[in-house]
């Protein structure tokens, strides 16, 4: 009597169609999308501040760079171009 169409027990589809399935779908993919939102934005925020677990290989070394005049210094002794006195106090020149 109060339904939408002649003949329709309740509802527009006369109970058939849409029903709970669809309900079910319809929230089940809205937490898919809530949850992959909150996911990129926990990821996109890692990526800017540096934070979180990198892959080994993907990170650059750690740790102060070393100045390439030590490397010359250490290549000049062991070549022995210059005594251990003379590389210590060079060392300790350069503030290495």
């Amino acid at each position: 009597m109060w339904g939408y169409g002649p003949g329709s027990g309740y509802g527009m589809m006369g109970g058939y169609g849409y029903g709970w399935g669809y309900g079910i779908l319809h929230v089940a993919i809205s937490v898919a999308v809530i949850v992959a939102v909150v996911f990129f934005v926990i990821w996109a925020l890692r990526a800017i501040t540096g934070t979180g677990h990198h892959h080994p290989m993907m990170t650059p070394p750690s740790g102060p760079r070393r100045s390439p005049g030590l490397d010359i210094l250490e290549e000049r002794y062991a070549k022995g171009e210059i005594n251990r006195d003379e590389y210590l106090e060079k060392k300790k020149d350069m503030g290495a």
